[in-house]
């Protein structure tokens, strides 16, 4: 069986799990190590964070941070979006990305943005294909393992709040 449901505290030992492959990847983050539940729970948005479920394991997971502290950027969040490795390709990452952008317009978010690097080309034909365009290109904009990385920005505008 399999839902998507909102992520709580003690799934934080799954949800690290699917991070730390990423994180392995060298393509997902430039995070070298995990924050720790403390911290990336005071850094994502209370009720932007859902996992995906197969027969009660998680095997994906999506949430939202805000971009800004400031009032006029409410509406704008960064998405982080991580599917388990060997669940890949299985049509997740889609169902994930379609709930997450359907709950976070409920929310009032009118903008999201994403950071992927350009090699990571699973996760930019996800963003594009659920709305997301380019809308930069931040050449060596900082290093991972000592390695200068470029990064692309992408956007996407909710089409329910009027803009």
């Amino acid at each position: 069986m399999e839902k998507i449901r909102n992520m709580i505290s003690v799934d934080w030992s799954e949800v690290e799990k699917i991070y730390l492959e990423g994180i392995a990847t060298k393509n997902a983050t430039f995070e070298v190590s995990s924050p720790g539940w403390e911290k990336w729970d005071s850094n994502h948005l209370k009720k932007m964070r859902l996992v995906y479920e197969i027969d009660g394991k998680i095997v994906g997971w999506a949430a939202l941070s805000p971009v800004s502290a400031r009032n006029v950027y409410a509406g704008v969040a960064e998405i982080s979006i991580y599917i388990s490795e060997q669940y890949k390709g299985r049509g997740v990452g889609s169902k994930l990305m379609k709930t997450v952008i359907e709950e976070s317009e409920k929310e009032g978010i009118w903008t999201i943005h994403s950071g992927v690097f350009p090699e990571n080309t699973q996760s930019l034909a996800l963003h594009h294909k659920f709305g997301f365009r380019t809308i930069g290109y931040r050449e060596k904009i900082a290093r991972l393992d000592g390695i200068w990385r470029d990064v692309l920005l992408l956007e996407r505008r909710s089409r329910v709040t009027g803009l």
